[in-house]
Formats: structure tokens, sequence, C-alpha cells
């Protein structure tokens, strides 16, 4: 098995679609931690990860220039998780049905490459 990073990501307004209300946020939660469980119990979770926060800071460039960021305009990465699978085909098929995909976010598959320490 190949181990995949998921990384959730949506746009601010996408997401105060998904949880603008107490409800809508309950509602969101139940449906994808219920994907989560299922995951899990097929052998799929590697690592459950977690939620990121809507702010942060950008360090770029060699002489080390710091801006805000991200920027309500982008993608806000909300959070991210490590799954297995044998394959990009079973990550995109195990990641396409994640709900967050069907509120107009989206899920980025990035498989995690095996670097040697020595």
């Amino acid at each position: 098995m190949s181990e995949f990073v998921l990384l959730f990501r949506s746009t601010a307004e996408e997401s105060q679609q998904a949880m603008g209300t107490p409800e809508r946020a309950r509602q969101s939660m139940r449906t994808f931690l219920a994907w989560v469980r299922e995951l899990e119990a097929k052998g799929h979770l590697k690592d459950p990860g977690q939620p990121l926060g809507r702010s942060g800071k950008i360090v770029r460039g060699k002489d080390k220039v710091v801006t805000d960021g991200p920027y309500a305009e982008a993608d806000l990465v909300l959070g991210f998780m490590v799954i297995q699978a044998r394959d990009m085909a079973e990550a995109l098929a195990l990641a396409a049905k994640c709900p967050i995909v069907e509120g107009g976010a989206c899920v980025e598959i990035r498989p995690v490459m095996k670097v040697p320490l020595e």
C-alpha cells in the first residue's frame, strides 16, 4: 500500500455555505466523520490529520520576506489527512467520496514520497 495526503481545500464562500449555521455545521461534520469512519473501517486511514486555522504567514525568497496569508480570494487549505491506497486510482476513488466535494470544495491528492534518511 502507498500513502497519499489528502488536502481539503475550499474558498471562504464555500466554507460559509457548508458551515454557516450551527445546524449546517453539525450536519456537515456528521457526514464528514461518517466518511472518515468508513475509511478507517476499511483500513485506508493512516493518520486522521488536523484541521488548519484560517490565518497564517508566508515566508518567501532568500530574503525571507514575511507576508500575511492565506488570502481570502484563494482556496484555503482547511486540513489534511493521510490515507493508504494501492495506487493513485484507488486514492482518487476514495477522495471522490469525500462529502466536501459535494459542497463545491475540493480534495487534492498527493502521493507521499519515500525519502531515504541517509
